[in-house]
């Protein structure tokens, strides 16, 4: 199992920016998708953005397209989230997540039981 150490949540007004980060440890990423997701109380987990393990296929998800860039360096096993224009809806937790398969794209990983490794969170609170 590989462990993932989320960083970076805080207290933004709406329209600043903010990344996160997560660090992985334990069992390899090689060759496996990571992805964001995020969760409010009481609503389901929800994707945010997914990273092939070369870099070079991202997926985001409608509501952070062209506003949030994610982003992963391998020799580090850490992989990124730069969220800028936040929005008050943009307030979860911020999760990260590393896939239960290895593939070469992102595509087709965008719900929460393609992944298996899961972070603590950091929580991302936008006021307006």
């Amino acid at each position: 199992q590989v462990q993932l150490v989320e960083s970076g949540g805080g207290l933004v007004q709406a329209g600043d920016s903010l990344t996160l980060s997560c660090a992985a440890s334990g069992r390899t990423t090689s060759g496996y998708t990571m992805a964001w997701f995020r969760q409010d109380p009481g609503k389901e987990r929800e994707f945010v953005a997914a990273i092939s393990w070369i870099g070079g296929n991202t997926r985001y998800a409608d509501s952070v397209n062209r506003r949030f860039t994610i982003s992963r360096d391998n020799a580090k096993n850490m992989i990124y989230l730069q969220m800028n224009n936040l929005k008050p809806e943009d307030t979860a937790a911020y999760y990260c997540a590393v896939a239960r398969r290895q593939s070469l794209t992102a595509t087709g990983f965008i719900k929460s039981d393609d992944y298996d490794s899961w972070g603590q969170g950091t929580q991302v609170t936008v006021s307006s």
